[in-house]
C-alpha cells in the first residue's frame, strides 16, 4: 500500500467513527472501526516528514490549519449553540507537536546549539501556554482546548502527548518494521491496560488492527491530492454536526 491508499482508509474509517460521535444511533462498530483512522493518519504524516522538501512550510501548514479549526470551533459553538457542541476536532495539532519532537531530536543529534534553541523555544511555548490566561483576561473564558490551538501544548491536545511519543517512534523506526510493530503492540497493551484501569470500556487498543495496513505501507507516496485531506477534516465534522443537528420533521 503506498501513501495515498493508507490516507483514504484513514479517511474512510475517520468518517465512519464521526457518524458514530455525532448519531449515537449508530452502529457502535463504528466506533471500534475509528480507532485505526489516527494512527494510519499518523504513520502517513512521518512518513510525508522524512521526504517533504520543506519541514518549514510543514509545520506551518498544520498550524495554521490547527488555527483554522480553532477558529471554527468558536464560530460554530458561538453561531449555533447546541447541548453538545461541535466537539475538539483539531487533528493538526498533534500532528504539528509529533514533527517537532521529531526535528527537536534530529537537531540535538546534529548540532546541540540548535537543538537546544529549538527545545527552549517549546520550553517558552509551554510556559506561554499557563500564563495566557493571566497576561489576556480573555483567555480565561476558553477551554483548554482551544488554548491549545493558538499555542500548542504537548500535554493538552486531542489524543495526548503519548500519542506524540507514539509518532517519534514510528518515524525513529520507520526503516525497522520489526522494531516498529513490536513498540506499536505494547502501545495498543498499554492503552488497553490504561482506558481498563480507568473505568471506561476499552476501545483505543482496536488501533492495533492498524497495524497490518502499516506494514504492507510499500514507500511510495501514490496520488496526491494533497489539499483534498486537508479541507476534507473540517468539511465533513461541519456537516455532520450541522446534520446531527437539525430538527427532524
Amino acid at each position: 500500500m503506498n501513501t495515498f491508499s493508507l490516507k483514504l482508509t484513514a479517511l474512510v474509517l475517520m468518517t465512519l467513527d464521526h457518524v458514530g460521535a455525532y448519531f449515537p444511533q449508530a452502529p457502535i462498530w463504528f466506533r471500534w472501526l475509528g480507532r485505526g483512522a489516527y494512527p494510519l493518519f499518523l504513520f502517513c504524516m512521518v512518513q510525508g516528514y522524512a521526504h517533504t522538501r520543506s519541514r518549514k512550510r510543514y509545520l506551518l501548514r498544520l498550524y495554521l490549519m490547527s488555527l483554522f479549526m480553532t477558529g471554527l470551533t468558536l464560530f460554530l459553538d458561538a453561531r449555533f449553540p447546541t447541548e453538545q457542541g461541535y466537539g475538539n476536532h483539531n487533528i493538526f495539532l498533534p500532528l504539528l507537536l509529533t514533527g517537532l519532537v521529531i526535528s527537536a531530536v534530529e537537531l540535538c543529534r546534529r548540532d546541540r546549539r540548535r537543538g537546544a534553541a529549538l527545545l527552549g523555544a517549546m520550553a517558552l511555548v509551554q510556559v506561554f501556554y499557563q500564563m495566557l490566561p493571566g497576561l489576556v483576561p480573555a483567555a480565561r473564558n476558553f477551554s483548554g482546548d482551544i488554548l491549545t490551538g493558538l499555542v500548542p501544548n504537548l500535554a493538552v491536545n486531542e489524543f495526548g502527548f503519548e500519542f506524540v511519543a507514539l509518532g517519534a517512534a514510528m518515524y525513529f523506526l520507520r526503516r525497522q518494521r520489526e522494531a516498529l510493530a513490536a513498540v506499536y503492540l505494547i502501545f495498543c497493551l498499554y492503552q488497553f491496560s490504561a482506558e481498563s484501569l480507568g473505568g471506561f470500556g476499552a476501545t483505543q487498543w482496536l488501533m492495533v488492527f492498524a497495524l497490518p495496513l502499516m506494514l504492507r505501507y510499500n514507500g511510495e507516496k501514490g496520488r496526491g491530492w494533497k489539499w483534498f485531506f486537508y479541507f476534507y477534516y473540517p468539511a465533513h465534522t461541519s456537516v455532520l454536526f450541522f446534520l446531527a443537528n437539525t430538527p427532524r420533521i
